[in-house]
């Protein structure tokens, strides 16, 4: 199965990055090696010991060692090469000590014995691990499924601007996590959402599909995007109601392009600010602060919008906390803002690719241990228009 690996593409421009891998481990180097390194540390050992002793007793661990990597016919077939190894040596005076002539002396029948049960062992353990490893494989494809359902690839372009994602989780062995995006082109205008949803495992997961579902439906009916972020919120209201939680919220921003005023709305629900890159500049857009998707019954005003002027050569950058929460080795955050101004001070008009490119490969150079979901989407104007 193909994994999505760092600095990858995978459908448009969204880069899709795990961790430990997306698809059943294959064995290491030094670990496929690992039987024959070990007949040559059996030859080795005898000559610097200063008692001559059977080393072919050896071998009876060496279809153990095989099994690590090897399936259950190359178990078995070194289960044979073990047992007449071991007779080979039994017969070498330099290699079996006092009693090389006997052969089937009782000691080196034992071992034989031995050696042939572990090897029936390492069969049966060699058949496990392949039986596990499709299954994880099975598993891992419907991870994939999901995960593409749910934060489907974003094309190089949609509607009137360009577009490039980044996805990497924090969880260990997956692809799917609590943060989100999107972005749609609608008769309003390209409308985006990014978010974060609270806590993690298959809540978190049953809420992004949720909170996507709703924006996906959203974007193209409603009028503007106070109404968009309106529908979410009840919608996150009712998925806390089903499933009991009370602290069930979503932070998010929205983002609505208006191509012919060349601006951009935004509504920030709670989330971190976006970042504009324009001539070099790179600046947080504040705006009105809102509560998290969920939790505006404790609020009596509603989302207030906010605009900024977005121009071709801009681009818009929207990030999870994953991303600014990022600490490196002494417990510095990943200081998003000074490196991209160190990035981009000299690029008047970078893309959106170019951005998330330099993201993939600087953050994993400032936070080797990622513990939180990293979601960013940047987007521009598309000029060729």
């Amino acid at each position: 199965m193909r994994r999505p690996g760092r600095g990858q593409s995978s459908g448009g421009r969204t880069v899709l990055v795990d961790n430990h891998g997306f698809e059943a481990l294959r064995p290491t180097a030094w670990m496929r090696w690992l039987p024959l390194a070990y007949v040559a540390f059996v030859l080795a050992l005898e000559p610097v010991t200063p008692t001559p002793w059977p080393v072919s007793f050896l071998l009876v661990a060496l279809p153990v060692t095989a099994a690590y990597t090897l399936g259950p016919v190359g178990v078995a077939a070194v289960t044979v090469f073990a047992v007449a190894f071991e007779g080979v040596l039994a017969g070498t005076p330099c290699c079996a000590g006092r009693n090389a002539h006997l052969l089937w002396e009782s000691h080196h029948v034992a071992a034989y014995i031995a050696t042939t049960l572990v090897g029936i062992l390492g069969v049966a353990l060699a058949a496990h691990r392949q039986r596990q490893e499709r299954h994880l494989v099975r598993a891992n494809s419907v991870a994939e499924a999901l995960m593409r359902t749910l934060l489907r690839p974003v094309p190089q372009h949609v509607g009137q601007v360009l577009a490039a994602g980044l996805y990497r989780s924090g969880e260990v062995g997956t692809m799917v996590g609590g943060d989100l995006y999107d972005i749609r082109a609608t008769e309003a205008g390209e409308r985006a959402v990014i978010g974060d949803v609270r806590g993690k495992g298959l809540k978190a997961v049953r809420a992004v599909a949720c909170i996507l579902g709703t924006f996906r439906e959203a974007a193209y009916v409603e009028r503007d995007l106070p109404s968009v972020a309106q529908r979410m919120e009840r919608s996150m209201a009712r998925q806390a109601d089903e499933i009991r939680d009370d602290e069930l919220f979503v932070t998010a921003a929205l983002v609505e392009y208006d191509a012919p005023a060349r601006r951009v709305t935004i509504v920030n629900h709670g989330h971190i600010e976006p970042v504009l890159i324009s001539q070099g500049e790179v600046t947080a857009l504040i705006g009105p602060p809102a509560l998290p998707l969920g939790l505006g019954a404790l609020a009596d005003e509603q989302p207030v919008a906010y605009t900024h002027p977005f121009t071709p050569g801009d681009i818009l950058l929207l990030c999870t906390d994953g991303l600014v929460e990022a600490r490196d080795h002494n417990g510095a955050f990943y200081p998003l803002l000074d490196r991209l101004r160190h990035r981009f001070a000299n690029d008047s008009a970078p893309g959106p690719a170019d951005v998330i490119d330099f993201l993939n490969t600087d953050l994993p150079r400032h936070t080797r241990v990622f513990h939180d979901d990293v979601a960013i989407l940047a987007i521009a104007p598309d000029g060729s228009g």
